[in-house]
């Protein structure tokens, strides 16, 4: 199975200190790190981890953070030869504060703003060579628009994260084959005032719903709404645990699991990419969430 994900490349400037400031204050922090990141890219990462074929799609600026976030991504086995280097814009850059088992992010979109039709139409040829591709909002949303209905038309499964939060229109939503937002995101698609149950009945096994520390909420084809608990974990940096949990679930349902062997396998690798700083440096290998996961059976 080879899988591919349409999405944005960023070099993540971390800094860490000991709260999250609030509006107009000014804190002292403890460290400032540059770090490979942007959900498309982290997502690409966590599913090489874990012994999958992957092949990143999206643009980077002609500039040194592109060469490093290009060098990066094949490090760690990804595939970057449909990523555009495009000398219109620099690279993406997300500006991330990390404090109290939390944190806060600002993106500048540079170059993953050149993420558009054109470029979709120049990479077709190679879209169609995957069987399951994986889709987020830090590109531009009718470019994940475009993707999800030519992957409609091709019979190629699609994981769409709709993060940031963003609307997503109802005749998207039938297209994709899953849709995975947290409880925020999922209040903005679908509007206030459902009941979590009543939106994964109306959606089975295409709805995911994350939950954080709660977990992760799905629905059976037999109507059964199931829950999988998350892993306790010594959190590091919850920095691309979603991104991991997404990626995890790709390569286990391309792989042929069940949805809730998929979910328990992916909470479970979401949960130790928490457990390290940095959200591509933290994300688990396939070895280590099959132990993980065997501890957890034993």
């Amino acid at each position: 199975m080879k899988l591919a994900v349409v999405g944005s490349i960023n070099m993540d400037m971390t800094v860490t200190a000991e709260r999250i400031p609030h509006k107009g204050e000014t804190l002292r922090g403890d460290s400032i790190s540059y770090i490979p990141g942007g959900k498309g890219a982290n997502q690409a990462v966590a599913m090489a981890r874990l012994g999958a074929e992957v092949e990143m799609f999206g643009c980077v600026g002609d500039d040194s953070n592109g060469e490093r976030l290009l060098q990066n991504l094949r490090d760690a086995g990804v595939g970057t030869g449909q990523v555009k280097v495009t000398k219109e814009a620099p690279t993406g850059i997300a500006m991330i504060t990390v404090a109290e088992n939390d944190n806060t992010i600002v993106v500048v979109p540079g170059a993953n703003g050149k993420v558009d039709r054109a470029y979709v139409d120049e990479v077709k040829p190679a879209l169609k060579m995957c069987d399951m591709v994986v889709l987020q909002h830090e590109i531009p949303l009718d470019t994940v628009h475009y993707v999800a209905e030519f992957c409609a038309e091709e019979n190629i499964q699609v994981v769409l994260n709709p993060a940031p939060a963003a609307e997503v229109p109802m005749d998207i939503i039938e297209k994709v084959t899953y849709l995975t937002p947290n409880e925020h995101e999922a209040v903005l698609i679908f509007g206030e005032g459902h009941e979590a149950e009543e939106l994964l009945k109306k959606y089975p096994e295409k709805l995911i719903i994350t939950q954080g520390s709660r977990g992760v909420s799905a629905c059976l084809k037999s109507g059964e709404v199931i829950s999988v608990p998350a892993r306790p974990a010594k959190v590091a940096d919850t920095t691309g645990a979603g991104d991991t949990l997404n990626g995890a679930f790709a390569v286990r349902r391309a792989a042929g699991d069940d949805l809730e062997s998929a979910l328990l396998y992916a909470n479970t690798a979401a949960s130790l990419s928490t457990e390290k700083f940095g959200a591509q440096t933290g994300m688990p290998t396939a070895e280590e969430v099959e132990k993980e996961m065997g501890r957890r059976h034993a």
